[in-house]
């Protein structure tokens, strides 16, 4: 069970919640969930093990009542599905004659889900958050339509492509939407705004390594290594660039994505001597993620972030997860912005 650390400094709902990213996030620096939807029922189940004291809604989004169902909040954040607008699903949707992007009927269009929560409740704030390739989506059509209907909203946007490197041994570049409601920010506000510009120093694997040695099962077996191989080589051939990657303690991995359960190939982990690479463990997974005692400490989880699912579905939730390191400190600056904005709010009531 989660316990906040910091005074109360402002409400928000926590949309396509997955395993609470967002939400680590943003209690660490004061903010109180009111509502969380999170229609898979696996990653619901993790949610609501660490957030024990909460309830987390599974219905689907798209057929809630928002005045009713969803409490009033001061901010919403979201990182609605990204396979629609990624790199490697829309190759996939494509390969099977799959529509993507907003033609995605079951997930595409689900950030006008979000627009309607947000016109119902007017939030102060909107922060979102999905993959880099959203921006050239469709030739940017894409990004253009999400600007545009924030706008039409009558909120100032900013967005930044961050990449969580600089607080996880991980090379992941996600872009994050934070949308000011003009009604409660002025430009001056919304001008002082600043992204974080990036951790304050270099990690690498060796931080998020199991010290002993895992148990063997994470372990390629013969036959998979010799197929990674053989399947890299012919794909080099090819003049293609798909394959395995190793990695050692002193590096800085690739990006984890959903898939890795499948076999890992994105990073492996080299084993001293003869022995084939293993996989990355769920709780090493966790850790690359962000997911670390040191955060858990901090956000008052005295029992870190225990697995209640099987590895398969811990693999698909924290490749699917926000790193929740970068928005605590998007929420820093964030906060910053509210007591400042309400500060001269109350200036301007005196005179």
């Amino acid at each position: 069970m989660s316990a906040r650390t910091s005074p109360q400094k402002f409400t928000f709902v926590d949309l396509f919640a997955g395993i609470g990213g967002f939400r680590l996030g943003l209690e660490s620096v004061g903010g109180r969930a009111v509502f969380a939807n999170e229609w898979n029922k696996f990653a619901a189940k993790t949610y609501s093990s660490w957030f024990a004291d909460d309830y987390v809604s599974v219905e689907d989004l798209r057929k809630l009542n928002l005045q009713l169902d969803i409490p009033v909040h001061d901010l919403l954040s979201a990182g609605f599905p990204c396979q629609p607008f990624s790199i490697a699903g829309v190759s996939k949707k494509n390969s099977l004659g799959r529509p993507h992007g907003f033609s995605d009927l079951e997930q595409g269009n689900l950030f006008f889900s979000i627009c309607d929560v947000i016109a119902a409740h007017r939030p102060k704030i909107v922060l979102l958050e999905n993959v880099k390739n959203l921006m050239n989506h469709d030739r940017g059509k894409t990004w253009q339509v999400i600007l545009e209907s924030l706008r039409y909203l009558d909120y100032e946007v900013r967005h930044e492509v961050i990449n969580a490197a600089g607080w996880v041994p991980q090379n992941r570049r996600r872009v994050f939407i934070v949308a000011f409601n003009k009604d409660f920010f002025s430009d001056y506000d919304v001008n002082d705004f600043r992204f974080p510009a990036g951790g304050n120093r270099k990690v690498t694997l060796g931080s998020i390594l199991d010290k002993e040695a895992p148990s063997r099962k994470y372990m390629l077996s013969n036959d998979l290594w010799r197929y990674l191989r053989e399947y890299s080589a012919s794909q080099k051939a090819k003049g293609n660039g798909f394959g395995y990657k190793i990695y050692g303690p002193e590096d800085v991995a690739g990006t984890l994505s959903a898939r890795y359960y499948k076999d890992g190939s994105e990073i492996l982990i080299r084993q001293e001597g003869w022995r084939n690479p293993r996989r990355l463990t769920p709780a090493e997974a966790g850790r690359l993620m962000g997911f670390n005692r040191k955060f858990a400490k901090m956000c008052g989880f005295s029992a870190g972030f225990p697995q209640v699912v099987s590895d398969v579905q811990a693999y698909k939730q924290f490749g699917n997860s926000v790193c929740p390191l970068v928005v605590a400190e998007i929420a820093k600056e964030l906060v910053r912005v509210i007591e400042r904005s309400a500060t001269e709010s109350k200036h301007k009531r005196k005179s």
